[in-house]
């Protein structure tokens, strides 16, 4: 898209007059759209904030629309090099394509999820979206989508000098692809992809000819600033330093005048890197520095890296090797992030950091009485030494005991810290009491409780919110629910007993016995849904959808112990468990679902609402209620 001439200024006004005179219904919500997409190449803030209206309007009217509106927001997004908003509206988008079963459009936006997490450093995720696309358009024979998977899986493979065959293969199934569809933005992408591999193969004649027919597609839009960037580091790799500058300055103003920060930074290092080699260092300096400034702000560890590296080399030609010796510790500490492991091995690196990490715990875990053993030996030793030494060697016995003192007290220090681990680690997944008891017998005996208020959570719908993140998003999603509700149980006085997937269990009333225990399940039961709501309200201002929390209670006897001989786990069982959790199955979200015992208890406190009978296996039926909130009047009673 070229920048806007008369025609084209004339054009996007008459469509704003158009949008402006029209009513709100699904004909002005695709034009919104369709101005978002002119405004891309030109102006991407302005494109956000068109579609932006897009899709609050498109909400309002429960119409289809507003998958595609979160698409326009997460290209203006995606332009503007903000990755992370941009994934996050590619998402909106897919969840809803994906709820409305439009499989072409789920296809476009896996793709362009590809592109995003490629832009932001994760190869592997851009990997795993592309191929995702790539197969439901084959599905669909959708020639543009098969096209744009494989440009994508491509790109991924150009980032890596040991795959540029694998990226010339896919990029040579795509260009035909495109051209018989006659699609020039992607034979523009693909060829100026393929210059870049023959640039790399120093193959110049045939890198620019690629890269001038992608020029010829991209002149004069922020996508022209690669095309131009590659040519210009070729003129400099063959000594035309003045050339390149030329070509590299060309991107560097399309890329300030199209606020494309990402294409900023790339054009400066680009400049930075031609005035190093014609011997320019001032110059190099300054630029690079600009450079690194940019990719900081946007996160863009790539081009930090490199920024780095030029700096650390310009200061050293310079003189300044204090400046170069800092800069190359921040290239070194850089690159060791981003390259410690190639990308396909981090599913094996993953499973390295779990091993590991089990070691480390089985370690921490390690008794005192095994540390003070070892200690003892060591000890030991140093006195029998001690004792050998003859008279005349006396300043040698008192330099060896004290030696012998200092490391005691290092021992007994350590001895201090092991004793300390392994008591906060017991304390973390056991109770305080059965943790004492544990630690001092060996063994924690099993008791009955004859009243302990149960409490069982689960989310509404995780099965499809699991399906709609990453592993890495979902986990992380729901342990900020689960530290939250790990909050609420201390302020409460109950006691975390497990989670189970997304399901979370807690009791009152154990291990130490108390009188408030259901009038505390309830309160904590009541802030939990309290804190859900706020979640709520918040992820909707963001345009995603809240997560939603079923609750059951139960009051009743139970029994509680520690199972397990090698890995710990507090317990409890019972008839009063099974209800609880079928209280909580046959709950309503946002609501707290307490039994009769439970409301029986409590009834003084809390107005609830009778909500009828449930069939429990070897109980019979058990009367439900809903907890409203503090009392004000009579709870209604079962007919």
């Amino acid at each position: 898209m070229a920048f806007p001439g008369p025609a084209q200024n004339y054009e996007l006004e008459k469509l704003q007059k158009e949008i402006a005179s029209q009513p709100d219904d699904s004909l002005k919500v695709n034009n919104l759209i369709l101005l978002s997409n002119k405004y891309l190449g030109e102006d991407p803030k302005e494109a956000v904030r068109y579609a932006i209206e897009a899709q609050q309007l498109a909400k309002r009217l429960h119409y289809k629309g507003e998958a595609y509106a979160y698409k326009a927001i997460g290209l203006g997004y995606f332009y503007l090099s903000d990755n992370r908003n941009a994934a996050l509206q590619f998402q909106n988008s897919l969840r809803l394509f994906d709820s409305l079963g439009l499989k072409v459009g789920v296809a476009n936006i896996l793709s362009t999820l590809g592109s995003t997490y490629f832009n932001a450093g994760e190869g592997t995720k851009a990997i795993d979206f592309f191929l995702r696309s790539l197969k439901l358009s084959e599905e669909l024979n959708d020639s543009l989508r098969i096209g744009t998977a494989l440009s994508g899986i491509g790109v991924v493979y150009l980032n890596k000098v040991e795959t540029l065959d694998k990226a010339l293969e896919y990029f040579f199934q795509a260009l035909p692809i495109f051209r018989k569809i006659n699609y020039e933005d992607g034979v523009g992408n693909v060829a100026m992809n393929i210059g870049e591999i023959y640039k790399k193969k120093k193959l110049y004649d045939s890198a620019i000819l690629y890269l001038d027919e992608s020029l010829d597609v991209y002149r004069n839009t922020i996508d022209a600033t690669f095309p131009l960037n590659l040519l210009g580091e070729i003129y400099v790799e063959q000594g035309d330093f003045e050339q390149g500058l030329t070509y590299h300055h060309r991107a560097l103003e399309i890329a300030e005048k199209l606020e494309g920060k990402l294409e900023l930074t790339q054009s400066l290092l680009g400049i930075a890197l031609a005035h190093y080699k014609k011997g320019g260092y001032k110059l190099s300096i300054e630029s690079y520095r600009q450079a690194a400034t940019i990719a900081r702000q946007i996160d863009a560890k790539p081009q930090l890296k490199d920024a780095y590296n030029g700096l650390a080399k310009a200061y050293a030609k310079t003189g300044d090797f204090k400046k170069a010796y800092s800069y190359d510790t921040l290239y070194s500490s850089i690159k060791d992030t981003l390259y410690i492991a190639d990308d396909d091995k981090k599913n094996q690196q993953l499973q390295f950091t779990f091993d590991l990490g089990k070691k480390e715990a089985e370690i921490s875990l390690l008794t005192a009485d095994q540390a003070l053993k070892e200690a003892t030996i060591q000890r030991q030793k140093i006195v029998n030494y001690a004792a050998g030494i003859t008279g005349f060697l006396l300043i040698l016995v008192l330099l060896g005991f004290y030696n012998r003192y200092r490391y005691v007290r290092k021992t007994n220090k350590i001895i201090k810290d092991e004793r300390d681990r392994s008591q906060d680690l017991l304390l973390n997944i056991l109770p305080e009491e059965t943790a004492r008891e544990l630690e001092s017998n060996g063994h924690a005996k099993t008791r009955f409780y004859d009243s302990v208020t149960v409490l069982f959570t689960d989310f509404k719908g995780f099965s499809t919110i699991a399906g709609k993140l990453t592993p890495i998003e979902l986990v992380a999603e729901l342990n900020d629910y689960f530290m939250a509700f790990d909050e609420i149980m201390g302020k409460y006085n109950l006691e975390k007993i497990k989670t189970i997937g997304d399901a979370y269990m807690c009791a009152g009333g154990i291990p130490s016995v108390n009188d408030t225990h259901p009038l505390d399940a309830v309160k904590a039961a009541l802030a939990m849904q309290a804190y859900m709501e706020k979640r709520k309200l918040e992820k909707d201002l963001t345009g995603v959808a809240g997560w939603e929390l079923r609750i059951g209670i139960h009051t009743g006897p139970v029994v509680a112990g520690v199972v397990g001989k090698k890995k710990y786990a507090y317990d409890i069982w019972g008839d009063t468990v099974n209800i609880a959790s079928r209280m909580e199955s046959n709950g309503e979200p946002g609501k707290v679902n307490i039994s009769a015992s439970t409301y029986h208890q409590i009834s003084e406190h809390f107005q609830c609402i009778y909500r009828g009978k449930i069939s429990a296996k070897n109980i019979g039926e058990v009367d439900m209620y809903f907890v409203e909130s503090k009392i004000n009047k009579p709870a209604l009673q079962p007919a």
